[in-house]
């Protein structure tokens, strides 16, 4: 089996080989490519990856490779983890947003439509190189932001064989299972929603339902990313919330807060990632392998400890960092594809939470929305689970994003400014036509390289 990562020069590429090298001897993976175009990124973090794989999976094919079509070559799952632009536009984009006194947040926030203009093009490059190169059977996973447009707008061009995925839910699941004590295996969900909207409506351990005393539970608002809300906000849902929605229900806040720091997250992940790669650029990775694992700690440390900080207005975490090889692995976004590729090769039944077509899971929604919700895959067949009476408050607000996704699938694959506008005048985050106008001129403007051919 051979899988690959798109996107592998990334600062995360540790994770995902980490992930990958674990379950190696148990899937029976033959060979892991980490492919980039950005070679200097490649030659840091790629190399720091493909020293976690020699350490755990010694005997692991693992390559590293800028050629794309090397990399899809007979593949039968890969991930999709792109910055097209880089951090400096993904900063433009925040910024241009936050000027016109509207949220710049990548994904749930209007930043996200220009971001989707730069990621679709690339993405559907890459689903046709895998069409014409990689394994008949061949799944591609994206992690790629913003996951939920992304994901639509993928499906809408007939790339079917793609699936979203995100570490927000099963991390919160893994954070609640250590309130607990336990092992991550034992604490389930049933989550609905959107990617960065979503809602768990149940949380069970052992089989029991414990969503009740959960909520009343003071770590949760303590030691989990629930932290971000006030018991009051939970009080009126009666459910647990994904952390992204802290920009929809606190909205004024979030701006002036990131306006006050003077600093968008932007901004602190391009610094940080500016540091480390100046240090670990004159280091010797393969003969001083321990010593590059101490900088990326401490850079990587100072990101994860400011996330959500400047946005929330909360202290960030002071908790020294630490990237343990060899403890075993918590999943992430790697985690998700990989519970997906053990149960189709054990042709066993298994649930997870992925982004895909909606097939009539939650009540109100077309059948080929994509969604955010708990699935079984039986078999070769992966299906949602139906949600039984999502709440009211719960449905306002994602079926105004899903008409957000839906047109902007719509502009990204007519090339329409029209349409571009529209999404962004509905988006409840804009929620008004002369600031979409707006937005939409300087977002064209900026994405010039990249959005040749709208009209």
């Amino acid at each position: 089996m051979k899988i690959t990562v798109i996107g592998g020069g990334g600062v995360r590429s540790m994770f995902l080989a980490k992930s990958l090298a674990q379950s190696s001897g148990e899937l029976d993976f033959r060979e892991v490519v980490f492919m980039d175009n950005d070679e200097r990124k490649l030659n840091i973090f790629g190399r720091m990856a493909a020293q976690v794989s020699k350490r755990i999976a010694p005997d692991l094919k693992f390559r590293l490779t800028t050629d794309a079509v090397d990399a899809v070559k007979n593949a039968d799952y890969i991930i999709t983890t792109i910055r097209v632009g880089g951090d400096d536009m993904r900063i433009q984009d925040e910024r241009t947003a936050l000027n016109l006194g509207i949220l710049g947040q990548e994904t749930t926030g209007a930043a996200g439509f220009s971001f989707a203009m730069r990621s679709v093009p690339a993405l559907a490059e890459y689903c046709e190189l895998a069409k014409k190169y990689a394994s008949p059977r061949v799944k591609i996973f994206n992690f790629t932001n913003p996951a939920g447009v992304v994901s639509q707008t993928l499906r809408d061009m007939g790339y079917d064989f793609t699936y979203g995925i995100c570490d927000a839910p099963s991390g919160f699941l893994h954070s609640v299972a250590k309130l607990y004590g336990v092992s991550q295996e034992q604490v389930t969900g049933e989550c609905y929603g959107l990617n960065h909207l979503s809602f768990f409506s149940s949380i069970k351990l052992d089989g029991k339902e414990i969503m009740p005393e959960l909520l009343e539970d003071p770590r949760l608002y303590t030691d989990t990313d629930m932290r971000f809300f006030g018991k009051d906000l939970v009080e009126h849902f009666g459910c647990a919330l994904n952390e992204y929605l802290y920009y929809f229900f606190y909205r004024e806040e979030a701006v002036k807060n990131i306006l006050n720091a003077k600093v968008t997250r932007g901004e602190v992940i391009r610094d940080v990632n500016r540091h480390m790669m100046d240090e670990l650029s004159g280091m010797d990775i393969e003969n001083d392998f321990e010593n590059c694992l101490k900088v990326f700690e401490h850079w990587y440390g100072r990101r994860e400890n400011a996330y959500m900080s400047n946005e929330t207005g909360m202290p960030g975490k002071t908790k020294p960092y630490r990237f343990d090889i060899y403890e075993k692995d918590a999943g992430g976004y790697a985690g998700v594809a990989l519970q997906y590729i053990r149960a189709r090769q054990n042709k066993t039944e298994s649930e997870m939470i992925l982004c895909l077509p909606n097939q009539g899971a939650i009540e109100g929604l077309l059948d080929d929305d994509v969604v955010e919700v708990t699935c079984t895959l039986k078999g070769e067949s992966l299906l949602p689970n139906r949600i039984n009476r999502p709440g009211d408050l719960q449905m306002e607000l994602i079926r105004r994003v899903k008409m957000y996704e839906r047109l902007s699938s719509q502009a990204l694959r007519e090339k329409s400014v029209a349409k571009a506008l529209r999404c962004l005048m509905v988006h409840p985050l804009v929620n008004s036509y002369s600031l979409a106008k707006k937005l939409t001129e300087e977002y064209l403007k900026a994405n010039e390289a990249y959005t040749k051919g709208w009209k």
